[in-house]
């Protein structure tokens, strides 16, 4: 599986990003997909995954602000970041996790995401 994400960029806080990746190669609708995120010096961590059924698991700390959906035809997750915070800053990374397993079985390139204050 490959994943191709994109969207990354400077905002000012409060502002908006999305960001979208699409996976090719041995994909399943069945299979989850999300993202996790990392910060300088800190683990990368969950941000929000869908699962292939649409179900959706978000960070507490993202609750209300971001939105994750799924396009199963295209293959593609978007990430819609709302009232974003400096605190966001961080590595942004595209997962996709075979249906069962329990963490990502392949990760994406990473996109920087800066929120400036």
């Amino acid at each position: 599986v490959q994943l191709q994400a994109s969207g990354g960029g400077l905002v000012q806080a409060g502002g908006s990003l999305r960001l979208s990746c699409e996976a090719s190669g041995t994909i399943d609708s069945s299979d989850a997909m999300g993202w996790y995120r990392q910060a300088p010096g800190k683990q990368r961590g969950l941000v929000a995954t869908v699962s292939g059924g649409g179900t959706t698991t978000y960070a507490e700390s993202v609750k209300g602000r971001f939105t994750i959906s799924r396009d199963n035809p295209m293959n593609t997750v978007k990430l819609q970041m709302n009232s974003l915070k400096p605190e966001d800053t961080a590595v942004y990374y595209c997962a996709y996790r075979r249906f069962g397993a329990r963490w990502p079985n392949y990760w994406g390139q990473g996109t920087l995401v800066t929120v400036s204050s």
